[in-house]
């Protein structure tokens, strides 16, 4: 692979140290591969110097605000810059918890949800437990469950002193599971069901990123039958969305129904990362995943 690609990680998130962990595991991957690698930690005063790096490719290893939302795809795609991963409006649109619901309604099952703006918004629901949560941020952050309306109130005033808009959804009670997609020469290769069991109520930020305190299982054990469909209904959700290289679709399995709950444009790519899990269960290795990314973004690049 003689290639000269930046790692762009950091960035300027809540999930800023997240995506450094990330974007150190794809610099070690890619000097394995012989790539030439630049290391690039995007600050708001590094912006100036991403847009001069002369690359071939930018591998982008960021998640949350500005990184995973479009923001940067958008400034990379007007100064021609190839890059990774899924353009700016598919990033923008997943990064929406609300509007990919939206999108997504007919071909897969949903909580029952809301939009709030305000505390009047929540006249009428009666659905409890339920999730209350930003519409657009990530990894678990200001995700609630509320089993009362006292709750719900609570921390709703709470959540909308920082962010302008929530999703308000039912509990689903049933297994986490997770699917991976990576992009390959002619098509998709979902990777193997991951299950994730918690050792808390939910998977929140600290569950995700501390050792011990979940369990994985993958390929998730299930009927054959609801195995495919859920592999099904992830490819037709990737190919709706316009997803691209690679990414990652969550939700929770409740008998024999999934429900959807989000996709992630920018999978973590951490040691406890999802995504690397389910393609060490396929037989492939983290280089594996780098290299397929990068061959999957240059096809596209060279159209």
């Amino acid at each position: 692979m003689q290639r000269r690609v930046a790692v762009v990680y950091g960035g300027l998130s809540n999930e800023r140290n997240v995506s450094i962990k990330s974007g150190m595991n794809v610099v070690t991957s890619l000097e394995k591969l012989g790539v030439e690698v630049v290391p690039f930690d995007l600050r708001r005063e590094t912006i100036p110097a991403l847009l001069t790096l002369k690359v071939d490719l930018m591998f982008l290893a960021l998640h949350g605000k500005f990184g995973e939302d479009g923001t940067l795809q958008g400034m990379l795609e007007l100064a021609g810059m190839p890059y990774t991963g899924s353009d700016s409006r598919t990033s923008s649109i997943c990064f929406d918890k609300e509007i990919t619901y939206r999108l997504v309604r007919d071909i897969v099952d949903l909580p029952v949800w809301r939009r709030i703006g305000g505390e009047v918004d929540l006249e009428g629901w009666e659905t409890f437990p339920c999730v209350v949560k930003p519409v657009r941020e990530g990894s678990s952050i200001g995700v609630f469950i509320c089993d009362d309306l006292a709750v719900l109130k609570e921390r709703t005033r709470e959540l909308l002193g920082t962010y302008d808009f929530l999703l308000l959804e039912e509990y689903v009670e049933g297994r986490e599971i997770t699917i991976s997609i990576i992009d390959s020469e002619d098509d998709h290769m979902v990777l193997p069901i991951l299950e994730i069991r918690p050792k808390r109520r939910f998977y929140d930020y600290e569950a995700k990123y501390t050792a011990g305190l979940t369990d994985f299982v993958v390929p998730a054990p299930m009927n054959n039958d609801v195995y495919e469909t859920i592999i099904e209904k992830s490819a037709a959700i990737y190919d709706l969305l316009g997803c691209k290289d690679f990414a990652r679709i969550d939700g929770i399995l409740r008998d024999k129904t999934f429900f959807f709950l989000e996709v992630n444009t920018i999978p973590g790519m951490t040691d406890l990362s999802d995504l690397p899990m389910s393609a060490r269960a396929a037989g492939m290795s983290f280089e594996d995943i780098v290299r397929g990314v990068i061959e999957s973004a240059e096809k596209r690049n060279r159209r």
